[in-house]
C-alpha cells in the first residue's frame, strides 16, 4: 500500500503517516519497494517470536502436545481465544506421519470454526444471534446446518469437549477441549487433529478424556500463578 491510502485507512494527516512509516521501516517492522508501496517487514516475525515465547500456556503445553502426538499420531495444537474474533495458534506439535495439517505458529482461524468453534460458543455469554451470524459467514467443506451445529454446541456443555468429524476438513477429524479459569471463561484450548480413518468414535473419545485431564492440570498451573 502506499503512504496515501494507509493514511486514509487509518484517518491520518499523510506526513504523519509517512513519518511514522520510516520509523517502521528503520525498525524492520514494515518495509518499502522502490515504488514507495509498504509491506510488512521481518521485523514482525522476531516479535511476534518474542511475544509467543513469553507465553505461559505455550510454554507449559508444549510437553503435552508432544506427547499426544507422538501416541495417537495427530497434528497436536495450542491456541488462544481472541473474543469472538478469531483463535491464534501458539503452539504446536506435529506426529511423524505422512498427514500434517496446514498449520503453523502464528495461524489465526475464526473463532468460531471447526470444534474449537463449538468451544467458544458453548463457554460465550454472547447471545445466539450474535453466534448464528457468525456462524453464517464461516467456510467449511462440509458445513452442518445450524440446527445440528447448536446441538452440537450445546453438547459440549455437557461433555466439557467438542468433535468435528469431516465438517470443517473433508476426512480430518478435530478435538478440541477447553482450558478454563475460575469464573469458567475460556481463554485457551488444546486441539488434536488426525485422519478420520485412525480415530473412529471409541479412540476419539479416550483422546478426549486424555486431553481433558491435561487441560484441568494446566488450567491449574496457569490460572494459579496468572
Amino acid at each position: 500500500m502506499g503512504v496515501k491510502a494507509i493514511a486514509q485507512a487509518l484517518g491520518l494527516v499523510p506526513s504523519t503517516c509517512l513519518h511514522i512509516l520510516r520509523v517502521l521501516v528503520h525498525e524492520q517492522l514494515i518495509r518499502s519497494d522502490a515504488t514507495k508501496r509498504y509491506s510488512l517487514g521481518v521485523g514482525l516475525i522476531a516479535l511476534a517470536r518474542t511475544a509467543i515465547d513469553r507465553n505461559t500456556f505455550a510454554a507449559v503445553a508444549q510437553p503435552a502436545l508432544d506427547r499426544f502426538a507422538a501416541q495417537w499420531e495427530v497434528t497436536a495444537i495450542g491456541v488462544e481465544v481472541v473474543a469472538l474474533d478469531y483463535l491464534v495458534v501458539v503452539a504446536l506439535a506435529r506426529a511423524q506421519v505422512p498427514f500434517s495439517l496446514h498449520v503453523d505458529v502464528g495461524s489465526r482461524f475464526p473463532a468460531l470454526i471447526s470444534a474449537t468453534g463449538r468451544l467458544v460458543a458453548a463457554y460465550t455469554d454472547r447471545p445466539w444471534s450474535e453466534l448464528e451470524h457468525g456462524f453464517k459467514k464461516l467456510r467449511w467443506q462440509n458445513a452442518p446446518s445450524v440446527r445440528t451445529w447448536r446441538a452440537e454446541v450445546d453438547a459440549v456443555r455437557r461433555t466439557g469437549f467438542s468433535v468435528d468429524r469431516g465438517n470443517y476438513i473433508s476426512g480430518i477429524t478435530i478435538i478440541a477441549v477447553p482450558l478454563l479459569d475460575a469464573g469458567n471463561r475460556l481463554h485457551h484450548a488444546i486441539v488434536a487433529a488426525g485422519m478420520t480413518s485412525r480415530l473412529d468414535g471409541a479412540r476419539c473419545t479416550v483422546l478426549a478424556k486424555q486431553m481433558q485431564t491435561e487441560a484441568r492440570r494446566l488450567s491449574s498451573s496457569i490460572f494459579a500463578t496468572g
